[in-house]
């Protein structure tokens, strides 16, 4: 499904679409499409590393590392 959707955007931001649009041959609806798209996976992997880091140091996390350690170094040895 498609939605049609309408924003206003600053002149700067608005010529740079335009100009990228034109250097690639394509649509400014498919430069935003494919720049929300990787801003959005930008913002998945930036969760990503945060829950990381949120878990560091906890003992069930890092035990639970250190078990997955072992059945990859048993998987590796067979």
């Amino acid at each position: 499904m498609q939605v049609t959707y309408t924003s206003k955007l600053p002149d700067t931001l608005l010529k740079e679409l335009e100009s990228v649009a034109t250097k690639l041959k394509t649509s400014k609806k498919d430069v935003i499409e494919t720049a929300l798209n990787h801003y959005f996976e930008e913002i998945k992997k930036a969760e990503y590393i945060a829950s990381f880091k949120k878990a560091k140091g906890e003992p069930e996390i890092i035990e639970l590392a250190e078990d997955g350690l072992e059945d990859y170094l048993k998987m590796i040895e067979e």
